[in-house]
């Protein structure tokens, strides 16, 4: 793929997931994607990916935008900003009571690429930023 290719794939990633298209979006993973999760642990599948998903659409409604990609010139790797604007919709475990807060915070992901499909997503954001906006 081309640089130019990679940066359109990672845009189509973030449009399908600001529509909530969650079968277009989980199409665009290889079917071996590694997750990395912010701060957390790694999950390897697109069955993993999508069971993370669900949990994130049941506790969080979140758009984003000012989305800047940036990708390698042979096209294997991208990194994309962007800004996070959400509300917490349900508790998540550990997390505070979730009562409707909103938060934007900045949110950044790396990006690897093979055949076509994405095949590592890690993610990125500032949990400190984002408890401090939710928190009574």
């Amino acid at each position: 793929m081309s640089a130019a290719d990679s940066e359109a794939l990672i845009l189509a990633y973030y449009d399908a997931f600001n529509r909530q298209d969650w079968n277009g979006f989980l199409a665009l993973l290889s079917d071996e994607v590694v997750h990395d999760l912010n701060q957390g642990g790694r999950e390897i599948g697109k069955t993993a990916f999508r069971r993370f998903m669900e949990r994130m659409n049941h506790s969080y409604r979140e758009t984003l935008t000012d989305i800047v990609v940036m990708t390698h010139p042979d096209g294997t790797r991208a990194a994309a900003e962007f800004t996070v604007n959400g509300t917490y919709l349900a508790t998540d475990e550990g997390l505070p009571k979730a009562k409707g807060q909103t938060y934007v915070l900045p949110g950044g992901a790396f990006f690897e690429i093979e055949r076509g499909r994405i095949t590592r997503v890690s993610n990125y954001y500032n949990l400190e930023d984002w408890l401090a906006q939710v928190r009574d």
